[in-house]
């Protein structure tokens, strides 16, 4: 009997031992976290049916990989109708702004020339020797006609008794009729010259040199400012729309904008994607971080302090992190808070970015963070 309260005393003893011994050297203050990533969900702002899918789930890319392609449709037709309408946009726009060549000068100054000078013949009407001319030329028709009638008349008659052949009729005939009608052009001409110049071609031929000597003070002073500006307009709309349909055309091909590891894919050559959806993810393996959430008492705990980690994957390896989050609003509150123990329940998430130079860790790890390092700190 003895030997058993002995035993007891023994055993309370020990234990008595164990809860003094815990509350001077008590357990170091640790909280379960989770290794996460960021998670950069791709896709094109133009949709289309898929090409051509360069990757697979699971698989490391770099930076600027290309991952998936769409088909283009009639965008490279488009693109070079544009690359077209710009470079004649941007010759339109030089020509304006160097202005006009000496050679196109001087053919100008040489058209308003001879259409002034054309005017001044007008104006002065036909001169005296030409009209002398035409009355000569129609005197010389009347003549040539009279004797074409005589030679038809003879030989009319020597056909009637078959004296001459047909072949001389028909060329007597059709010289009579070649020269009544010079008579006439020349009787006309005759007349037109002694009207003289008539008011409308005056006003044809002044309104032609008033353009001409227009178009020629053009040249010599060159563009106006006002159209100088519309050339540039005209080549700076046309450089936009060529560069908003080269956007689109980049918008095909789906590139990864990290290096990371292709997390989500399901694609097929053929399938339809639409515009702006995801259409795969990619997770940032350099920049990870752990997420975690530690209770209220422990809320000294600021951005920018380091803590300790330690991973399942890793026993007896140290790892440290930076706190980059603190939340500011607790969670798990319950409903109605009323006694201590209950406000104990809160708990404040954090975030710990960590260094993964190495390439050891991965998204979804387990991890332990070590609070009471940051206060063995401060």
């Amino acid at each position: 009997m003895a030997s058993r309260i002995f035993i007891l005393m023994l055993i309370a003893g020990g234990l008595l031992g164990l809860v003094a011994y815990s509350k001077w050297n008590p357990e170091p203050l640790r909280v379960s976290g989770i290794v996460q990533a960021d998670e950069i969900r791709l896709g094109s702002r133009l949709g289309g049916r898929v090409a051509v899918v360069h990757v697979a789930e699971g698989e490391e890319v770099d930076a600027g990989t290309l991952l998936v392609e769409l088909e283009a449709f009639d965008l490279l037709e488009r693109e070079k109708e544009l690359e077209l309408l710009l470079a004649a946009r941007e010759s339109e726009y030089k020509r304006f702004v160097a202005g006009f060549r000496d050679e196109e000068k001087a053919q100008a100054k040489a058209k308003l020339d001879q259409l002034q000078a054309r005017l001044d013949l007008l104006r002065a009407g036909p001169r005296k020797q030409e009209i002398e001319a035409a009355r000569g030329r129609l005197t010389f028709a009347n003549a040539e006609k009279k004797l074409a009638e005589q030679g038809f008349s003879r030989l009319s008659k020597l056909a009637q008794s078959n004296a001459t052949s047909q072949q001389e009729f028909d060329a007597a005939r059709e010289a009579l009729e070649a020269a009544s009608a010079n008579v006439v052009v020349q009787k006309q001409e005759l007349e037109l010259l002694e009207a003289g110049t008539r008011e409308e071609e005056l006003r044809e031929a002044t309104a032609r040199v008033e353009e001409a000597r227009q178009a020629w003070q053009l040249m010599q002073h060159g563009y106006r400012s006002e159209e100088i500006e519309q050339a540039t307009a005209s080549r700076d709309a046309a450089r936009a729309t060529l560069a908003a349909i080269r956007q689109q055309k980049a918008e095909l091909s789906i590139r990864s904008p990290i290096a990371g590891t292709i997390e989500s894919l399901d694609l097929q050559p053929g399938d339809m994607v639409a515009s702006g959806a995801p259409v795969l993810s990619v997770l940032d393996r350099h920049r990870l971080w752990v997420r975690a959430y530690i209770p209220q008492n422990r809320s000294a705990v600021k951005v920018g302090h380091r803590l300790g980690l330690t991973f399942d994957s890793y026993p007896g390896e140290r790892f440290s992190g930076v706190v980059s989050f603190v939340a500011r609003q607790a969670e798990f509150t319950p409903s109605n808070v009323q006694t201590p123990e209950e406000r104990s329940k809160q708990v404040f998430r954090i975030k710990i970015s960590v260094e993964n130079e190495a390439d050891l860790l991965r998204p979804g790890m387990m991890a332990d963070v070590w609070l009471d390092e940051f206060e063995s700190r401060r």
